[in-house]
This record gives C-alpha cells, sequence and structure tokens, in this order.
C-alpha cells in the first residue's frame, strides 16, 4: 500500500475495541533511577505494564531494539530540562515521576492491543516504530506508541534487522526530506556531502539519496571506506588522512551538505556549497536542549531563536541556506522507509547485536564510538 493511503488509513474507526491484555501487570525493563554513568542501568521485572490513555494508541510487544547517541545523552541527563517540559507542560505532576524512566527510541514487534480510534493496525501486526524521547522508551517488553508514529515492519528483515532503522532514518529522512527539501523528484544529479558518514544515520543518509539518484560524498575514517563503498557512495574521503577542508576543496562544489559532526565544521562546509543556487546545509548537531538545560525553558528557548535566525541570515546574504534539523516521530515517512528497503535500496547496517541482558555492555559498545552501524538489542531472547 503507497504511502499517502497508509496516512488516510490512520484515521479513526468508532466502535473499535481494546483487546485485553494479560492478567500480569508487571514486566521487565531496564531503567534509571538517576542520571548519571553506566552504573545508573538497573534490571527491574516490576515495571507497569503500559496502559493504553488516548484512543489512538497501540501496544507493542518489543521483540528488538537498538541504542543511539541520544540514550547515551538521555542516561546522563543531557535534554532533561525540554524533555520533562514536554512530558508534563503544565506541572501536574511531581518531579519524582520522571523516574524510573526507560531508555531506547527503536521498537520492531508485534500489535498486542489497540485504542478505540485505530483502524490500520491490529493484534498480530507485526510493526516497527521510532519512539520520541519524552515517552518511555523501547528497553522493555512492552512499549505504548501513538499510532502515527507507527508502520508496517518490512516484510524483507527479521525483527533484529528493522530495529536498527526507525530512530536514524526518520532523522535523516527529517534533515534531508522534511528540512532539506530533497526528493525523490529533485534529487537526480546532485551532488551531496555526507560529514560522520559511518554511523547510524550516516549510513542511512548516504543509501537515501543515493536511492533517489545523487552523487554522494561520503566522510569517515578510512576502515569504513569500503562499507560507504557497498552503500553506494560515490567518493570516499578519510578525514584522518589529511586537513578535511583541504581535501575536500580539490572537489566540485556540492548542492547538499548534512552534517552529523557539527563542531568546527560549521566553520568552514558551507563554503564548499553552490552559492545562489539553493544550495543547502542541514545539521543535527545543535545547542536547543543544551540551552534549556543550562539557561531553564524561556531563555534557552529565546537564545536558540536568536541563533538559528543570526546564522540563516547570515549566510543567506552568502547565497546558501543553513538549517538545523532533528528527529520527528512519523509512521507515514516510516511507511516510505519500508518500500525503499523492501525494493533493496535501503538495508539496515549493525555493528553488532546484544541480549536483553547485555544492555549495559550495549551501552559501553556504544559509548566507545567508532561503531559502524547500530548497536541492536534482541528483547524477545532475554537469555
Amino acid at each position: 500500500m503507497l504511502a499517502g493511503g497508509a496516512a488516510a488509513l490512520r484515521a479513526a474507526a468508532p466502535g473499535r475495541g481494546l483487546r485485553s491484555s494479560a492478567a500480569r501487570t508487571a514486566m521487565p525493563s531496564w531503567v534509571i533511577d538517576r542520571y548519571g554513568l553506566n552504573e545508573v542501568l538497573r534490571f527491574s521485572r516490576d515495571m507497569v505494564l503500559p496502559a493504553i490513555r488516548f484512543p489512538n494508541e497501540v501496544v507493542i510487544k518489543v521483540h528488538a531494539a537498538s541504542l543511539n547517541p541520544i540514550d547515551l545523552s538521555m542516561r546522563s541527563g543531557y535534554g532533561a530540562t525540554a524533555l520533562n517540559m514536554k512530558r508534563d507542560p503544565l506541572k501536574l505532576n511531581s518531579v519524582e515521576n520522571e523516574f524510573p524512566l526507560t531508555l531506547g527510541r527503536d521498537v520492531s514487534g508485534v500489535v498486542m492491543e489497540c485504542g478505540l480510534s485505530v483502524s490500520y493496525f491490529k493484534p498480530g501486526d507485526e510493526v516497527w516504530a521510532a519512539i520520541p524521547p519524552w515517552k518511555q522508551g523501547t528497553l522493555s517488553e512492552f512499549v505504548v506508541a501513538s499510532g502515527n508514529e507507527v508502520s508496517f515492519k518490512p516484510k524483507c528483515l527479521s525483527h533484529t534487522e528493522a530495529a536498527a532503522l526507525p530512530y536514524v532514518g526518520l532523522t535523516a529522512w527529517s534533515a534531508i526530506n522534511k528540512v532539506g527539501g530533497l526528493n525523490q523528484k529533485n534529487c537526480g544529479g546532485k551532488r551531496v556531502l555526507i560529514l560522520g558518514a559511518s554511523g547510524g544515520v550516516g549510513t542511512f543518509a548516504v543509501q537515501l539519496v543515493k536511492a533517489w539518484g545523487a552523487h554522494v560524498t561520503a566522510v569517515c575514517s578510512n576502515d569504513a571506506s569500503a562499507l560507504m563503498k557497498e552503500l553506494g557512495a560515490d567518493e570516499v574521503i578519510d578525514y584522518k588522512s589529511g586537513n578535511l577542508e583541504e581535501q575536500l576543496k580539490t572537489l566540485p562544489l556540492f548542492d547538499f551538505i548534512l552534517d552529523n559532526v557539527g563542531g568546527s565544521t560549521e566553520k568552514w562546509a558551507l563554503d564548499l556549497l553552490k552559492k545562489w543556487s539553493g544550495a543547502t546545509y542541514v545539521t543535527l548537531v545543535t545547542p536547543f536542549l543544551i540551552n534549556v538545560d543550562r539557561l531553564g525553558v524561556a531563555d534557552g528557548m529565546l537564545r536558540t531563536g536568536i541563533t538559528i535566525s543570526s546564522k540563516t541570515v547570515k549566510h543567506l546574504c552568502k547565497g546558501v541556506h543553513y538549517r538545523w534539523a532533528f528527529f520527528m516521530p512519523s509512521g507515514p515517512c516510516l511507511d516510505e522507509i519500508a518500500e525503499l528497503v523492501d525494493s533493496g535500496k535501503i538495508q539496515p547496517v549493525i555493528d553488532q547485536v546484544f541480549s536483553f541482558s547485555e544492555v549495559p555492555k550495549a551501552f559501553l559498545k556504544l559509548e566507545g564510538g567508532h561503531a559502524r552501524g547500530k548497536t541492536v538489542i534482541n528483547v524477545i531472547n532475554k537469555k
């Protein structure tokens, strides 16, 4: 079914009943009770089973999950102020209700229960989703998601494979399509540069723009160059082999740059774009959550608004577009990604798979850096 039809079918269907869940009331989960390093991770068998509170929600039995850098950041308390505001905007609950907190954003699993207005899914459907960071996460036996955040799992993938894609896929889709304006119709022949190409978002982004017909230049370390070629990159630049800025200046100018690295790259990367041609630089490294954590909600949002506005105007005067992008949960976008996966144009890139009992080891693996793809948790196999 086409993505447009899928989105339309997510509409309400009055009279749809709930399927009863198991009689037990507790489930196993990995949680944190405070922010900190890896020792704050705690395995619990007593987390309350998630309940449907709104008619558009579904309960998913988690077969597989995966870790993303945001899980490391959230474990340490990064973005807590903004996320707590989103969880409880009217401050109806006490701060203590923030914990215990379950991390994990990706899920591939099976629908167990549907809200009254959910018509697109039914119990037993195999689905995947990326759960927003202000909701309880997926390192658990069950998770609740909005029906608009969920999509049918690609038929060609196992749950373990599918769990590697939703969060990074939607982050890249947000940056490239929603913010950057590229799509299947206008991407052909464009020169695209991916900075930080060997991570989860990067490996997806390389495949996406290549599937849409772009000429792709990927920046990574030399030991990931073979992977980049396998994923379709036309040129691979080793950032360790010399001055990266000087290496890239020897190449023709680009139409689009996706920056997964941030830092000093922003100071020179926009000079690599074609001027006055609609060329766009999109960065996923933004100060929004840091500003809110440090300055509070009002001042943090004000500081962020001033920063993005000044940078946008500054670079627009130089003939290029400057943009920030963020992860956005979207079942309809996952529908489109699933079509690309099932047609063989995008494949998951998995660095290592851990069992559910090895979640702390998986966090340490991710924390070590230099992963080639995703760190996946096989939840259904708890040994």
